[in-house]
This record gives structure tokens, C-alpha cells and sequence, in this order.
């Protein structure tokens, strides 16, 4: 395993950014951050690598982390690099596949609660014993921080600036907050953001719309990895230091985005990532342009949150949809 030049190991592949030429279709340049390429799957291996190998520092021989699927595969495998156990609370909803993945990587699962905040809750008080350490999945500075590199990688990457980011909420808002703070980081502070969520999982634009924390009393969205019922505080002081947008598509928009995705790059992706692709593949930037949110769109950059609970099987069968 590759050092990262302060002694421990390095956790995070630095992913390309690729210029999407089905996506881009002549109407703006769609590029595209694959952190799907994350060795567990989704972005969550950024913020969550970093965190958990502070925590070691610190004297960590122990983590516990309440779990839709991604985090808990993040905190799994990084737990295993730094040859630390973890214990994983999974929702009753976290399909098998997952479960699975979590315990290939040498990680104890249980499975409590209908919903990722019951999970939580239940988490917390097994995070007891001196040595261990709760690893919340998006609600910690060194979990933003953690996720902000991908946006300044992109930077370098990519041959222009461009006029929108695109990112899903991805549930709790952690992914949001570091995207934000690495495009400060970036310089690129003028540059809006769309926020997407699903239909049944909008905890992140009910919470801009209230100007406050709201708490959803369901998930109702197909999207389980879009499944916290409330944001981050951090999350929703962003939307009042940038310009952020947030926007909803259906259910059937984020899973047909999937496959069609899975089709333009021979890639799969859960309908939480299926929903940023949607921004794309649907009618949301076109409609933003009409409400006068945003100006001319030249270049799009599309964060590719990927997530691991997902077959080609559940998109089209248990989703109820055919490519």
C-alpha cells in the first residue's frame, strides 16, 4: 500500500475527471469526478479515511459507525488499513450485497433500526469503551475536510473552470459541505452548486426553504443512501455563504440516469449519485436557467458519488423500471 508522506498509509485514490462526450452532447461540456472509483465504492472514502486516521493518532483502537451502506463500507475498509476493529450498524433497509461487502472487509455488522437516525442513536451508545470512537458519517470537520480534495484535484484536472457544480446531498449533507469548502479552497467561490436530491428524501432543500434544520418523518424515496432525515447544521449554513441551488427529481429520473449512465460509461451507480447525473440527462439546469438562478452554462462538473448497493437486477427490477 502506497505511503502518503506522513508515515501512514494512504487510503484515497486520486480519481479522474474525464470529459463526458455522451453527456456533453453539444450542449455544454459535461466532466465528470469518478469517485465511484473509490476503492469501496462511493466518495465516502475520502472524508471518512481522513478522519479515521486522525482518530488512530489520537489513540483510537476501536470504531463504531451507524450506516446506510457507504460509510459503513468507508470506516470497514479503513479500519482494516489501519488494522483497527469496527463494528457497522446497519438499517434493516441496507441490502445483503452490502452487509456482505462490510464483512468481507473483516468488519461486525448489526442491523438496527428502520432508518439510518434510529441506527445512529443505537451506535452512539455502543461507541462507549475507552478506546472507541463513534465515526459519524457526515457531521464532522475532519470529514468535510476530508471529502474538500476531490474539487481541488478536479481543478487540476479539468482544462477550464466551470459555470455549475452538480452534487448530490447524498443524505446528510457531508458531501455538500466538503465540496463547498474545497471550491474555496479552489478559488472557485463565484461558481454555484445544484444540490440534487430525490422526491421523498429532501431533507436539504425543506431545511433551505424553512431557513432551519427540518426533519422529515419518512423516507420515502428509492434512494436509501439519500436516507438522513435531517441535514447538517454545516450543510445549511453553506447555503447562506454560497450560492447553492437545491433541486429534485423523481425517483424514476434518478434510476433511469443510472442506466443510462451505466450505458454512456459502463459504470454503475446508486439512484443517490443517479440523482446529480439526472441534473444532466433531465430538464434541471435548463429549468434553473429559466428561474434566473444561473447564467450561461458552458461547462458542468458532475461530482460522481457513486455508492455500492446497487446491481444492473435491483435498477431495473426492484426499482420498477426497464433500460
Amino acid at each position: 500500500m502506497a505511503d502518503s508522506g506522513d508515515g501512514s498509509p494512504d487510503l484515497v485514490i486520486r480519481t479522474p475527471c474525464i470529459h463526458s462526450i455522451p453527456m456533453s452532447k453539444g450542449r455544454y461540456s459535461v466532466y465528470l469526478k469518478l469517485e465511484n472509483l473509490q476503492i469501496p465504492g462511493s466518495f465516502k472514502q475520502r472524508g471518512i479515511s481522513h478522519f479515521c486516521k486522525k482518530a488512530v493518532k489520537n489513540g483510537a483502537t476501536r470504531f463504531v459507525c451507524a450506516s446506510g451502506g457507504n460509510a459503513g463500507l468507508a470506516v470497514a475498509y479503513s479500519a482494516h488499513c489501519l488494522n483497527v476493529p469496527a463494528t457497522i450498524v446497519l438499517p434493516t433497509t441496507t441490502p445483503d450485497l452490502v452487509a456482505d461487502k462490510v464483512r468481507d472487509m473483516g468488519a461486525i455488522v448489526e442491523v438496527y433500526g428502520s432508518v439510518w437516525n434510529e441506527s445512529n442513536e443505537y451506535a452512539q451508545k455502543l461507541a462507549t469503551d475507552p478506546g472507541c470512537v463513534y465515526v459519524h458519517p457526515f457531521d464532522h470537520p475532519d470529514v468535510w475536510e476530508g471529502h474538500s480534495p476531490m474539487i481541488t484535484e478536479a481543478k487540476e484536472q479539468m482544462p477550464c473552470c466551470p459555470d455549475v457544480v452538480v452534487t448530490s446531498v447524498v443524505g446528510g449533507g457531508g458531501l455538500l459541505t466538503g465540496v463547498v469548502q474545497g471550491m474555496w479552497s479552489a478559488g472557485w467561490k463565484d461558481i454555484p452548486v445544484i444540490a440534487m436530491e430525490t422526491e421523498g428524501a429532501e431533507s436539504y432543500k425543506k431545511a433551505v426553504e424553512a431557513g432551519k434544520l427540518v426533519t422529515l418523518p419518512a423516507i420515502t424515496s428509492v434512494a436509501k443512501s439519500l436516507g438522513s432525515l435531517t441535514v447538517c447544521a454545516a450543510s445549511l449554513e453553506k447555503s447562506t455563504q454560497h450560492k447553492i441551488y437545491p433541486a429534485l427529481v423523481t425517483d424514476e429520473q434518478a434510476v433511469g440516469a443510472c442506466i443510462k449512465f451505466s450505458e454512456d460509461h459502463r459504470m454503475l451507480v446508486e439512484p443517490a449519485c443517479g440523482a446529480s447525473l439526472a441534473a444532466v440527462y433531465s430538464d434541471v439546469i435548463p429549468r434553473l436557467q429559466k428561474e434566473g438562478k444561473l447564467g450561461n452554462v458552458d461547462s458542468i462538473l458532475v461530482i460522481v458519488c457513486g455508492g455500492s448497493a446497487v446491481t444492473i437486477d435491483k435498477l431495473q427490477e426492484r426499482y420498477g423500471l426497464q433500460s
